[in-house]
């Protein structure tokens, strides 16, 4: 499984906009379908809300891929 970091601004990122700025869909409209899909997990158990509050600490996984969300300068 890859693994990244996203530096998060503020603090918090909607869900399904991270999927867009993590680069695993082209849209927030998309990051909604796969999130209501049931596609995508956060801190190993699936989100079905689109737009669950993201914070610094938790991990995203879609598609073989994880993301660590953590504070901008941190």
């Amino acid at each position: 499984m890859s693994s990244e970091c996203f530096e998060v601004e503020g603090e918090y990122v909607e869900l399904n906009q991270l999927l867009k700025l993590v680069g695993f869909c082209s849209s927030g409209g998309e990051g909604k379908h796969l999130v209501a899909a049931g596609l995508v997990e956060v801190d190993g158990h699936v989100e079905t809300r689109m737009r669950c509050k993201i914070r610094p600490g938790q991990r995203i996984r879609f598609a073989g891929k994880e993301v660590s969300i953590v504070a901008a300068g941190a």
